[in-house]
């Protein structure tokens, strides 16, 4: 049996930027873009999770949140952002919680 390379970077480390829109965005509130990364700039600082400068992060928070409006997590109405239902599936958490159960399926099988 050949052997599969894989051919795609995985990144392993939990998406701090993801995790604080969608920690953010499910509160419920209805936001603007500077408003919402006013509040994750500051919950990212709490934890000391800020690097790369502020406008790089802003960068990355707008494309991340885009990524969100694809996939249909969050709504963007005009200038502003609401969470929807299953939005927590983007987080970290439920990432690596399925991650892990598709291991324990595949060791299972075989």
């Amino acid at each position: 049996m050949a052997t599969v390379r894989k051919t795609r970077f995985s990144r392993r480390v939990p998406d701090h930027v993801t995790d604080e829109l969608v920690n953010v965005l499910t509160q419920g509130k209805t936001l603007e873009f500077n408003a919402l990364f006013g509040l994750v700039y500051d919950n990212l600082k709490l934890k000391n999770a800020v690097s790369g400068g502020e406008e790089m992060l802003r960068l990355r928070s707008y494309e991340k949140l885009q990524n969100l409006v694809g996939r249909g997590l969050c709504q963007k109405v005009g200038k502003t952002y609401r969470g929807l239902k299953g939005l927590e599936q983007a987080s970290s958490v439920h990432q690596l919680a399925r991650a892990d159960a598709a291991a324990a399926a595949a060791t299972a099988a075989r």
